[in-house]
This record gives structure tokens, sequence and C-alpha cells, in this order.
């Protein structure tokens, strides 16, 4: 499990990508990029990055899933993820 401050930081960031998410695509139109670089930095999405759902891990983060290999391998044994099954070979 991620540590909870870095959890509560990446809802941080995402809250403020969305917040000025209008006003960067205003700016970026226009080509006022001395205006744009005086917004937060967290307003970048650039900056937000995907994490597990279920436990914040932040690497092996499998997009179609939205969670990390290894709660998709604990919950794909358990028969919890639908129209997933165990290759056997």
């Amino acid at each position: 499990m991620a540590k909870k401050s870095k959890i509560a930081k990446a809802k941080k960031i995402e809250a403020m990508v969305a917040k000025y998410a209008d006003k960067r695509a205003e700016l970026k139109a226009k080509g006022d990029y001395i205006a744009l670089a005086a917004l937060p930095k967290n307003s970048s999405p650039v900056r937000a990055h995907n994490r597990d759902q279920i436990d914040g891990r932040p690497h092996a983060y499998m997009r179609e899933f939205k969670m990390s290999r290894l709660n998709f391998r604990q919950l794909a044994h358990k028969g919890q993820i639908p129209g997933v099954k165990k290759a056997s070979w």
C-alpha cells in the first residue's frame, strides 16, 4: 500500500488539473506561453500519473483495469474480475 500522503498528493494534483483545464486550453489556443507558465505547476496534466484504485500503488499499473498487476493477479485468481481467467499451458 502506498503512503497516505502520496495518495492525498495525487488527489490534490488531479483536482488542480481539473480546475485549470479550461484556462490552460484557452491560453494554449492563444499562444500565451508566459501566462501559461505563471499558472501553478501542479495544474499541468503531465504531473498527474495513474495509481491503483485499491491501494494507490503507482508502478505496474494496468490501464484497462485501473489497478496494479499485484491486485489484478489477486482478484483474477479469486474470479472477481469478469471475463478474466487464468491461462494454463
